[in-house]
């Protein structure tokens, strides 16, 4: 009796945690992009799909604290590491500081880049508490903001900084 090739090219369950909780898939190979797991099998939306090829940032998503484009990681990537979307940072209820900065300067137009500019700020201020203007726009330049509301995200990383500190007591 023979085995049929798709029986024996089954993919292997993947267990991976996304924003704190273990999450196993089935039936996805290990090269689908992290991004469609996210959004189809996850109902995560806050990354987005931009260009599909890491270059605009609003798939950003951290994994092990660092951002990466998720629309070009493969899955298989985040088996073993904590990947954490926008909806693990904070709740309706519960906002984290960097989104409550980024509403309370009104960072956002079509909203479609805030997504990578969240999450690239995370990152960046989980590594550099105090980053000056030079070290803000070298972290946030590789995602892309066609509306042009520079000048408000550079404001709402300096108040998400302001906020993070008083949270801390610093």
């Amino acid at each position: 009796m023979s085995v049929s090739a798709s029986a024996s090219s089954a993919p292997e369950p993947l267990t991976m945690t996304v924003n704190g909780s273990s999450r196993t898939l089935e039936g996805v190979t290990r090269d689908t992009p992290l991004l469609y797991v996210l959004r189809n099998d996850f109902e995560l939306n806050g990354p987005k799909y931009g260009c599909g090829l890491g270059q605009c940032g609003a798939c950003t998503v951290l994994l092990d604290g660092g951002p990466a484009r998720s629309c070009v990681v493969p899955v298989a990537a985040a088996v073993g590491r904590e990947t954490v979307t926008l909806e693990g940072l904070g709740t309706l209820d519960a906002l984290h500081p960097i989104q409550r900065a980024f509403i309370d300067e009104q960072a956002a137009q079509c909203g479609y880049c805030l997504n990578g500019m969240i999450m690239s700020t995370k990152a960046l201020l989980d590594r550099n508490p105090e980053p000056d203007d030079a070290a803000i726009r070298d972290a946030l330049r590789f995602n892309l903001c066609r509306c042009g509301t520079h000048i408000e995200i550079m404001k709402a990383v300096h108040r998400a900084i302001e906020y993070l500190k008083r949270e801390e007591g610093r």
